[in-house]
Formats: structure tokens, C-alpha cells, sequence
């Protein structure tokens, strides 16, 4: 989760994970409700198992997979906290990348802090693709580009926004960011469409 976590908060501002386009869908709301309940439920089983298991003096190293359906149905049902201002946040994965795409309000996000830069106010649609993995229960994530509008923002501009607005809150979280992953979390690996961990 930490991995998970980390992803949104290194992005944070950029932070956004994956708009994917909705598509028509065959089945009706009660059904897509009822759908999206079970898949929150199952996340919150995963998360469960993965924090009893990694309590364990000798964790079971079956792989748990947490799928993009879960991971968007959890991040939608309001049970994850983000950070003000991050809005409509969805997760896109294929092997080592996430794709990342929501909707913030910067000047929300920066309540309180002066801003001189007119790029990062307002409400904006934010794309942010990463490669991110877990090895050695150490989280990576690295940040490859980050759009507003459609519009690829320079890599010194995000690094001026990530110095200035991100690390006095997140510190350690960068364009290029390592963390220790919790719950003796060992490996965590972007697939299409899903992430695989494993602990020992």
C-alpha cells in the first residue's frame, strides 16, 4: 500500500493517477454499484491479508495481486485519503508503468502557501506516467512526465513545484523517489493492468 501511496503523493500536485476513459457499459448503475462495492471489498480483504501476513515472524510469499478495477474502485468510493484539492483520481497500469490521470484544484492543493506561478492554479486535468516497482522491500518510483490540459510541463518547472509545494509536506517524495515498503513487503511489480506483491 505504502507503494500505492507513494505513487499518489510523489505525484501529488502533478498528483493524479489515471483517467482512463469510461466506457459504455452493458449493465445497469445498481449492477456497476454493486460491482464496484465488491470490487472495494476485495481490495480491503487484500490490504488485510497483506498487513496480517506481514506480521508474521515468516510471511506466506504467495504473490497477492491487487487489480485496477479494485484499486479505482477503492480510490472512488472516498475510503482513500487524498491529499486537498486531488480530485477524480483513476490508476492505469502495464508492465512497469502507471498511468496516472485526475482532476486538481492547486490552489486548494496549496492553501496557505504564496504562488507565484500562474501554470499551478486553478483547477486543471493532470496526466502523470511513472515507472514504478518494488524490490528488495524498497518502493521506486520515477516520474517521466506530467501534462496539465494536454500540455507537457518542462522538468525544471516540476522540479520547482515538487521543491517548493510538495517536500515541506511529503519529505522524500520527488520526481525520483525510494522508500522502505511496509508489512515486510519484498517485491512489487506493475502488470497490465494489476500490481503484484510478494513478502518475506
Amino acid at each position: 500500500m505504502r507503494l500505492f501511496l507513494g505513487v499518489l503523493l510523489g505525484l501529488t500536485g502533478l498528483l493524479c493517477i489515471g483517467n482512463l476513459a469510461a466506457s459504455a457499459s452493458p449493465y445497469s448503475s445498481q449492477t456497476g454499484s454493486m460491482a464496484s462495492s465488491q470490487a472495494v471489498q476485495s481490495l480491503e480483504r487484500k490490504l488485510n491479508h497483506i498487513q496480517q501476513n506481514g506480521a508474521l515472524p515468516k510471511p506466506d510469499p504467495t504473490p497477492t495481486q491487487i487489480t485496477e478495477t479494485e484499486a479505482n474502485a477503492y480510490l472512488a468510493s472516498g475510503r482513500a485519503h487524498l491529499p486537498a484539492g486531488v480530485q477524480s483520481v483513476r490508476l492505469q497500469g502495464e508492465p512497469g508503468v502507471i498511468t496516472a490521470n485526475c482532476r486538481v484544484d492547486f490552489d486548494q492543493f496549496k492553501a496557505g502557501q504564496h504562488n507565484s506561478n500562474p501554470i499551478f492554479s486553478g483547477v486543471h486535468d493532470v496526466v502523470v506516467v511513472t515507472h514504478a516497482h518494488g524490490a528488495g522491500h524498497q518502493g521506486f518510483v520515477q516520474v517521466d512526465s506530467v501534462s496539465l490540459d494536454g500540455m507537457e510541463i518542462p522538468h525544471f518547472a516540476l522540479e520547482l513545484f515538487v521543491e517548493k509545494y510538495i517536500q515541506p509536506r511529503y519529505p522524500g517524495i520527488g520526481l525520483d523517489s525510494q522508500f522502505a515498503l511496509p508489512d515486510k513487503i519484498d517485491t512489487a511489480t506493475v502488470g497490465n493492468h494489476e500490481l503484484t506483491v510478494t513478502q518475506k
